[in-house]
């Protein structure tokens, strides 16, 4: 495995888009300070997931963003890829190339994708565990990693160690673990929490529960003696009510009477008191026709004079006006004059001016043309000598580059025969090891299949129990909308029964009749009739007051229920005796049946058992059902008014032409009540059927939950155990692999770096010649421009003497010109004056000339007028006699009308009296009835609203040894103190108590869960940190082995040693680095120099290379603080681990940059924008300046 290929685009200085490709072998990135070549390492670290803004040197995470220079604008997003090669299938994929890259918008959103696809961070970070590549490993170094390694505290080296020796993954399993132990225990001391209040709660239920036992005993008991009290007290109610009904009737009668002679007379009296408005009318017209008359005179006199003094005034005013007009007129023509004076100055300026504007425009252009032709010429000889500069530049860099090559030949040829005899000498047998890792794989395979299946059945089973949730949800919230339909349909069906079996509509003495309930009474008119609900309305107005009949077996009955309510005194009823109906004339007049609008006969629509038929007919008979006021309306005239009908709406046509209509008060609804009654029962059926099932099914969901709750829990357990043995496997593949390799590689890495180096020799040999060829091309091109640039700086001289002389000439025009725009302002000011003057001298002549011709036509008109004015005032005076006769008339007629009217009045005011007496004595009696009809009513209401019974039912609780009721009242007064003794009463306690034990147990058992959980996860935790411990202290003896053998070679000599922080965990233990120079004592690293420290740190870094080679490593500058020497062997160092690590390496060395196998350039040619200049190699000297 090893790095393809980077591509950045809008990320930091890099605002084009750019693409690094690389090979195996070491790979240089250099360019001068602040070309942005170090922003190729931050580029890599960000797209594996950092998300330390620090760690990028910016201050918020859209710095990384492209943020625009003076001639380029912001980019809106910044983009990084890196493409790895995967045909050894190191990463965990099948894929064999592998491209992982993030994107972040100034918004803020940030994206990463794999293979294109989008991901989480969480699976790059998976997918690169114990490679060594990721943002925390050391695939990416730079001076914030060498830091670390020489940091004060040895705490901050952990994590590079960790990475080092593979126990990163298992880490980060552990803290995802200790994560879910901590949200278990916080969810088993929530669920102690509550399980600790129930059981602080269940005594004191349990006590209110046996509370209000009692207090139900002591209500049941309450009841029957308040349901017998109100049935005793009931009766006596109603016989109360029979005699004042009786009483009200008889003086209701008198009433009317006197109301009927009362409304007589003040018929008369409004008669006479129409006549007298009608009188006094007319004597206030003959008052007006006198004073109007007199009015007239007086204003047509004043009239005559003042037309008299408006036509002396205007023959004043017209001598006046006629003496201004000369004036005026003189001072017009001289303002005329002097205007055709200027006007003639003014065109002979208008055309010097014109003459001076052209010359002062050819001047100008002369002096643009020199100016264009001069800026051409500069531009030109600018350009010349840039590229001169350019040219001496390249050479110098061709003849670096010449001597560089030459070196690499020599090199060249001493490493190819370094490889052919290293080649002779490496053999090795990989057969045992490749079986044994075949094995393995398979085994791997067949691991990562079974968690694949359980990590998809774990995620079936999650959106199982979500979608769950939701079905719980709306199944809960149907289940109320059906609880709350029903009860409503409920309450309404109740309370229609209770109306029903009560009788409410219908009068006191039918509702007397039907609770007697008497052998051979068979109900009323409006409990036998049926209709259907669109007819309904037009039948009830058909009835009328006939619904309220009652329909008895025989004329004994109903002479039986009339002497009864005459015994009662309950009033009135019609009754129905079936024995003595006669049978209904039929309707003559069938032709009307046939009409438009017509629906038939009132009875014909009604439906009612045959043996009531003839009720129906001898009520219904001969009405006729129309559908629309109009049509009915239109048969009414047409059969001459002697047809009853009514409408669907309920308007009733009358015999004779009488129309009755409006709104339809049907509150009662008598008729459709027993319908409606059996469609709520319909209803209620179908939502409590409704209510059942919903309530079942959240129960299936429930006991479904459940039961895929526990299969989460078997299933995550069933991950967790395949994830170690999966890990166990996959170390036992790495360590097989690097036998295997250490076997085979060498072999192949020197046949491979063999025919690189053939190759090589060649390249550069063809490179050479190219660079020979291009020095020479570079002196004849310097000699060319050289030449060129000379000549227009000639031309340039000539030029800006020819420009001076034209800038003189348009100096001179543009002076004359002012002179003449001066002299055009005068002349225009002196035009607008004279003409402003003119102006105003023709407007004030009209005025006066319409001001003459107005006073002309008043004096005309005031003669006409005055002469008309003075016939009119004869004619005034002879209406002014006339009226006045006229008025004593009728002042006579007046006086006479005013006595009869007195006598109306007295006679009218003694009737009052007596109808205020009568009224009153109907309000009491209305009164006493309505609060007697009150009382029966709100102990029914106190009945229903206290224990939901009516009348009716009532009675079953009759017992006839409660008659008593001084007796009954006292019981209830000792039965509601004994309520009242039990103080506060929770009537809920009871089904209380039994839901807080149920919530108990199920609280209690998981509970029991969870604590079995919590141990079980402890224990996973446990074995992770046994195989961490086990695997560190394996591989941390490893790297200390060969942190001494590196450190040897790189200082020559010495003795490097790590050690661990005592007294602390092996796994968060901290880490010293001890170091021991040639020719030094032992000692700490904060002790030695710069350099030292450096090279110490990456003697290191190689250490852990060696032992765990990452694909990749990219170096940022980590040398920069070494001597000459020391970056010689450091890059001679770094050759040596190319043999299993592709190397990156921002750099400035001459040393470094003379051992890379190829080299990037990074500059900045546009400012703030970096730019790949180069590839191969190129000039040292350059980019070291």
């Amino acid at each position: 495995m090893y790095l393809k290929c980077i591509e950045i685009q809008g990320f930091k200085s890099f605002a084009n888009k750019l693409r690094f490709d690389f090979h195996n072998g070491i790979t240089g990135i250099v360019g001068p300070n602040g070309s942005g070549k170090s922003n190729v390492a931050d580029a890599v670290r960000w797209v594996l997931g950092e998300q330390r803004v620090k760690q990028l040197r910016g201050s918020s995470m859209q710095d990384v963003i492209f943020s625009g220079t003076e001639t380029r604008k912001p980019m809106g997003y910044a983009y990084v890829a890196i493409t790895l090669d995967n045909s050894d299938h190191k990463l965990p994929t099948d894929y064999k190339e592998v491209t992982v890259a993030r994107r972040i918008f100034r918004s803020g959103e940030t994206e990463y994708l794999m293979n294109g696809a989008p991901c989480r961070l969480r699976d790059i970070n998976e997918l690169f565990y114990d490679t060594g590549i990721g943002k925390e490993g050391y695939s990416i170094i730079g001076q914030g990693q060498i830091d670390k390694i020489l940091s004060d505290k040895p705490e901050d080296r952990r994590e590079l160690f960790d990475e080092a020796v593979g126990i990163v993954k298992f880490k980060r399993r552990k803290d995802t673990t200790l994560k879910k132990l901590a949200s278990e225990k916080e969810n088993l001391v929530r669920i102690s929490d509550v399980l600790g209040e129930l059981e602080k709660q269940v005594p004191t239920l349990e006590k209110q529960s046996e509370k209000a036992k009692v207090y139900f005993r002591e209500r049941d008991a309450l009841k029957k003696r308040e349901v017998n009290l109100f049935l005793v007290e009931n009766r006596k109610n109603l016989e109360e009510l029979g005699k004042i009904r009786e009483n009200e009737q008889t003086a209701t009668a008198d009433l009317e009477k006197a109301r009927a002679d009362f409304e007589e007379i003040g018929r008369k009296y409004e008669e006479d008191q129409e006549k007298l408005s009608l009188l006094e009318k007319e004597i206030e017209k003959a008052r007006n026709q006198v004073t109007d008359a007199s009015v007239i005179k007086e204003k047509l006199e004043g009239d005559i004079k003042v037309y008299e003094e408006q036509i002396r005034a205007a023959s004043v005013n017209a001598g006046h006006f006629r003496s201004r007009k000369e004036t005026v007129s003189a001072d017009l023509e001289r303002a005329r004059a002097e205007e055709e004076g200027i006007l003639a100055r003014k065109k002979e300026t208008d055309r010097k001016a014109e003459e001076v504007r052209n010359e002062q425009m050819k001047a100008r252009e002369s002096a643009a043309a020199c100016a264009d032709r001069i800026a051409e010429y500069s531009r030109q000889a600018d350009l010349g000598k840039k590229e001169i500069l350019r040219i001496i530049n390249e050479r110098a860099t061709i003849k670096s580059n010449i001597a560089s090559l030459t070196a690499r030949q020599e090199e060249n040829e001493r490493r190819r025969q370094e490889l052919s005899t290293g080649i002779d000498k490496a053999q090795s047998s990989e057969t045992e090891q490749e079986e044994i890792i075949e094995k393995l794989r398979e085994e791997f395979a067949g691991i990562a299949d079974k968690i694949r299946a359980l990590k998809t059945r774990y995620g079936q089973i999650e959106e199982t129990i979500a979608g769950m949730k939701k079905r719980l949800g709306d199944e809960d919230e149907k289940l109320r909308a059906s609880q709350l339909r029903y009860h409503q349909e409920k309450s309404r069906l109740d309370a229609l029964v209770n109306m029903t079996e009560r009788y409410e509509g219908f009068g006191g003495s039918v509702r007397r009749v039907m609770q007697a309930r008497s052998n051979g009474v068979i109900g009323v008119v409006a409990d036998l009739f049926k209709t259907d609900k669109r007819y309904e309305t037009a039948i009830e107005v058909a009835l009328g007051g006939n619904i309220q009949n009652i329909v008895t077996e025989d004329t004994e009955t109903a002479k039986r229920m009339i002497d009864m309510l005459k015994r009662e005194k309950a009033g009135r009823a019609t009754f129905l005796p079936l024995n003595g109906l006669g049978k209904a004339q039929a309707f003559k007049n069938t032709a009307i049946l046939h009409e438009p609008g017509v629906i038939g006969l009132a009875d014909s629509l009604v439906q009612c058992d045959e043996k009531y038929r003839p009720v129906a007919s001898s009520l219904l008979g001969r009405i006729v059902i129309v559908d629309s006021f109009d049509h009915a309306a239109a048969v009414n005239k047409k059969y001459a008014h002697t047809v009853r009908m009514v409408t669907l709406d309920g308007e009733l046509f009358i015999p004779g032409g009488a129309i009755s209509g409006g709104a339809f008060k049907n509150s009662s609804n008598l008729l459709g009540r027993r319908r409606e009654m059996a469609e709520l029962r319909d209803k209620v059926k179908g939502f409590e059927k409704e209510t059942k099932d919903h309530e079942k099914a959240i129960e299936e969901i429930k006991s479904e939950r459940t039961a895929l709750r526990r299969e989460l829990e078997e299933n995550r357990a069933a991950q967790q155990n395949a994830f170690l043995t999966q890990n166990t496997v996959r170390l036992t593949i790495s360590r097989e692999q690097e036998k295997k390799k250490e076997a085979e590689g060498s072999a192949a890495e020197l046949a491979k770096e063999q025919r690189e180096t053939e190759k090589q020799k060649t390249e550069l040999a063809s490179l050479k010649e190219e660079a020979e060829k291009k020095l020479l091309r570079s002196a004849e091109n310097e000699k060319k421009i050289t030449d060129a640039v000379n000549e227009l700086e000639n031309k340039l001289s000539a030029l800006r003497d020819k420009e001076g002389m034209e800038t003189q000439t348009l100096a001179k025009w543009d002076a004359e010109i002012g002179k003449i725009l001066q002299q055009q302002s005068f002349e225009q000011k002196d035009l607008d004056r004279v003409r402003a003057e003119r102006e105003r001298r023709s407007a004030e002549l009209s005025e006066i000339e319409a001001a003459i011709a107005g006073n002309d036509e008043i004096i005309q008109n005031g003669g006409a007028r005055v002469k008309e004015l003075s016939a009119q005032l004869e004619g005034s005076e002879t209406d002014q006699d006339e009226g006045r006769k006229a008025l004593s008339g009728k002042n006579a007629e007046k006086e006479k009308l005013r006595l009869s009217m007195k006598e109306e009045i007295a006679r009218k005011d003694s009737l009052s009296d007596q109808i205020h007496a009568l009224d009153k004595e109907c309000v009491r009696l209305k009164t006493r009835i309505e609060r007697l009809q009150e009382d029966v009513d709100n102990r029914a209401a106190y009945m229903w609203e206290e224990y939901e019974i009516t009348l009716n039912a009532a009675k079953e609780f009759r017992d006839e040894s409660m008659s008593d009721i001084q007796a009954l009242k006292k019981e209830i007064l000792q039965i509601k103190g004994r309520i009242k003794a039990l103080g506060s009463v929770n009537v809920d306690a009871i089904e209380q108590y039994r839901e807080l034990m149920e919530r108990y147990t199920f609280l209690k058992g998981q509970h029991d869960d969870l604590t079995s959980a919590a141990a079980s996860l402890e224990k996973i935790i446990e074995e992770l940190d046994a195989s961490m411990r086990k695997q560190f202290k394996e591989q941390f003896s490893r790297i200390q082995e060969e942190f001494d053998k590196v450190f040897k070679l790189m200082f020559g000599g010495g003795k490097g040693r790590l050690e661990l922080m005592e007294d602390r965990d092996i796994l968060e233990a901290g880490v010293r680095v001890i170091a021991q120079p040639p020719g030094k004592k032992l000692q700490n690293m904060n002790a030695l120099s710069g350099g030292e420290k450096a090279l110490t740190a990456i003697a290191l870094l190689f250490a852990i290379q060696n032992l765990k080679p990452s694909p990749f490593c990219l170096l940022d500058e980590i040398e920069a603080a070494l001597d000459e020497s020391n970056v010689v062997r450091f890059a001679e160092y770094l050759h040596k681990l190319t043999e299993h690590t592709q190397f990156i390496v921002i750099t400035h060395r001459r040393g470094t940059m003379e051992e890379a196998d190829r080299l990037y350039g990074i500059t900045m040619q546009e400012k703030g924008v970096s730019a790949l200049v180069s590839v191969d190699l190129i000039d040292e000297e350059e980019l070291v300046s």
